[in-house]
């Protein structure tokens, strides 16, 4: 009997921390109704310590603190209100500062790598108009005044394509064995004649003034100026010894934007010949396209495939160079004054926009610092809450264990 008294004497005493203030009634350790006969008592405690001097000894022995019933009571109620309101308050509150920051954190990168990457775009951009970006409208019209010396360059180089020339205009006369193509009537005279704009015409008169036909839609073909159809009118201008032109006859033959499309479309068409011709050429190991060219000219017979891949490579340099993205903006530039006030708006947008990022990231920045200063501020709070909790929790263990001859009391879902 005295070794299982003893046993039950060990046996723990496990309390739901939910259900304490029940197990409290139910055992008569507190009695719900002592709060309307404690009330009355509190009056008059509260009226006999008015004329009292201030003891805070005599305030805490004369408030009742020393009840059983309302220590039971008030502990269950703190606890209860830390375990089921405070505690998880506070963990919310800090999870959501936690949460915040690094939300705040994410978009402070995203701001400064969008900032970065407008940025980044910019240059791209100032370096495809083969500027710096520092004064964009300015730096713009700057570069109409290289454009003359960049058509010159062109010109020089085009002056070198007689060779390709003639043999597309021989080829296709073999080919076609008709009149339609004749070899070309109009010659580059010299490396100036397209960026300045005069052309030698059959015997070398110079062409002051250029009216073309109307251009039909459907035709294609380099236009050699020789059309059956519809020839080139010449008219040699008495404008005497200083030949000023006025209006897009002033403009050259390059700045001209009718001229320098067909000229980039004879170019265009030229390319595709050179390479298929350097095709067949790579393909033509049988007898029956030899004898095909056994009466070619000699200026066909006597190409090799190196040697029409050199000119072709000449044209598409050339091709490249006047297709570029960066002369296509100067022709703009040159074409329509607007056009630079549309490059510069579009330009100071994107840098506008990236500044923008860069100021929203520095508030993203301010507000992930209030929320760390929100997370310093409640994280004592929890802990001291967490602590006050433990000790509570301690002394309603150690009462209740009194009450039981000492045996263990386990207070169980204490969490904070």
């Amino acid at each position: 009997a005295v070794s299982l008294q003893r046993n039950i004497q060990n046996l723990p005493i496990d309390i739901q921390t939910s259900k304490l203030l029940d197990w409290l009634v139910d055992r008569r350790h507190c009695n719900l109704k002592w709060q309307s006969a404690v009330k009355v008592i509190r009056e008059k405690i509260n009226a006999a310590i008015q004329d009292m001097p201030e003891n805070e000894e005599i305030k805490a022995l004369l408030s009742g603190s020393c009840s059983s019933a309302k220590t039971f009571m008030l502990f269950n109620i703190l606890l209860s209100r830390n375990v089921s309101y405070e505690g998880p308050a506070l963990r919310r509150q800090l999870a959501k500062a936690q949460q915040l920051q690094q939300e705040l954190s994410r978009r402070e990168v995203e701001c400064q790598s969008s900032a970065a990457d407008l940025r980044e775009r910019y240059y791209a951009a100032c370096k495809q108009y083969g500027i710096t970006g520092e004064n964009v409208p300015r730096e713009l019209q700057a570069l109409v005044k290289d454009l003359p010396a960049v058509l010159d360059e062109v010109g020089k180089d085009a002056a070198r394509l007689e060779e390709q020339i003639q043999l597309y205009a021989a080829f296709t006369n073999f080919v076609c064995d008709c009149s339609l193509v004749q070899p070309m009537v109009w010659k580059i005279a010299s490396p100036q004649s397209i960026s300045a704009g005069s052309w030698e015409w059959g015997g070398g008169a110079e062409l002051l003034s250029l009216r073309l036909p109307h251009q039909d839609p459907g035709s294609g073909g380099i236009d050699w100026g020789d059309s059956a159809e519809a020839p080139i009118e010449i008219e040699i201008v008495d404008v005497g010894p200083e030949g000023v032109a006025r209006g897009e006859d002033a403009l050259t033959v390059l700045e001209n934007p009718q001229s320098r499309s067909r000229f980039i479309d004879q170019l265009m068409e030229l390319e595709v010949f050179l390479t298929q011709r350097l095709t067949e050429m790579r393909e033509e190991g049988d007898v029956v396209a030899m004898s095909q060219f056994q009466q070619a000219p000699s200026v066909i017979q006597g190409q090799t495939c190196e040697h029409i891949q050199a000119m072709l490579s000449e044209v598409q340099d050339l091709l490249g160079r006047l297709t570029s993205l960066r002369m296509q903006h100067l022709f703009m530039i040159h074409a329509s004054p607007r056009y630079v006030e549309r490059v510069s708006e579009m330009l100071r947008q994107k840098m506008k926009q990236a500044d923008i990022l860069v100021l929203k990231g520095a508030t993203m920045a301010e507000k992930r610092q209030e929320a760390l200063q929100e997370q310093s501020r409640l994280e004592p709070r929890v802990d001291l809450l967490a602590g006050c909790t433990r000790e509570l929790q301690k002394l309603i263990e150690a009462d209740i264990s009194k009450r039981y001859h000492n045996r263990p009391v386990n207070l169980m879902g204490v969490n904070i």
